[in-house]
């Protein structure tokens, strides 16, 4: 695991906030859901689920310039692009 540096405190009702430049690399959204969990004695943080960046399926999802999209929105995409073009 590569350590940043970048030290937050645990604000009074136990929030602690993702530095902008570290959700910017991970192109994460605001108030994107993350699963937390116990792993070696350390706080992990992870998207909650794998799904379709435009409707949230998990389901066939497939790889489209780094970001997940399912057959149906991918459908829908390529019908927008040939009406456009």
């Amino acid at each position: 695991m590569k350590t940043s540096g970048i030290i937050r405190r645990i604000d009074d009702l136990g929030r602690v906030v993702i530095p902008v430049e570290m959700r910017r690399v991970l192109d994460m959204g605001e108030r994107e859901a993350l699963s937390i969990s116990l792993e070696n004695n350390a706080i992990v943080l992870r998207r909650a689920h794998a799904g379709c960046v435009f409707c949230g399926s998990g389901k066939d999802v497939m790889d489209f310039r780094g970001k997940l999209v399912c057959p149906r929105c991918a459908r829908q995409l390529a019908t927008v692009q040939a009406t456009a073009e």
